[in-house]
């Protein structure tokens, strides 16, 4: 993995990062951005049961996007915030962990279960890259009118297509089209919707 290697391209670490190409994850302003969230998803995640207001304020402050009508329930976690972009009435179970070092789109009206994983960083598989703190990340897309059931794990750089169905426990390791169900470890699709 290459890609965008170059140490000094006169690029900041935050910009490579947001291009997709290797970056140094302990950068001094990327931790800024990610200290930011981590307050903010602690203040979430503390919030009472009838809190839902001060929940929303949040999530619209720490988010990219947050559509109307839609919940996240806490505890959730994210490394950023500002990459998740999340359509209307689009609904999150407890445990939400969405890692945004890519960008991270989420249609209108999707249903996610309880403890789903949304992956998108990279690592370079050379041991002395990873050492010296180079990552990179690739971007996930869930269509609208998708349901992902708990304990979903949908790995870098992948798209699941509108009114699909992805079963519990599954690992999403490549693109699935839309109308489909899929189930398993990798998750293939199993019928047409």
């Amino acid at each position: 993995m290459n890609v965008g290697l170059e140490r000094d391209d006169g690029r900041t670490q935050r910009e490579r990062m947001l291009a997709g190409d290797l970056y140094i994850a302990d950068d001094p302003e990327l931790a800024a951005d990610s200290l930011r969230a981590r307050r903010l998803q602690a203040r979430f995640n503390a919030t009472l049961p009838d809190a839902a207001a001060e929940r929303l304020q949040i999530l619209e402050e720490l988010l990219g996007a947050f559509g109307g009508g839609s919940e996240i329930r806490p505890p959730f976690y994210c490394d950023y915030g500002h990459q998740i972009h999340v359509g209307s009435r689009t609904f999150a179970n407890f445990g939400l962990v969405a890692l945004d070092v890519g960008v991270i789109t989420i249609g209108d009206d999707v249903q996610i279960g309880p403890n789903v994983q949304l992956l998108t960083p990279t690592h370079p598989l050379d041991a002395d890259l990873r050492r010296e703190k180079w990552e990179a990340a690739k971007p996930i897309t869930i269509g609208s009118n998708v349901w992902l059931g708990g304990g979903v794990i949908v790995l870098p750089g992948v798209t699941i297509g509108e009114n699909s169905v992805v079963g519990a426990g599954a690992v999403v390791t490549r693109d699935l089209p839309d109308n489909v169900v899929a189930m398993g470890i990798p998750a293939r699709v199993v019928r047409s919707v």
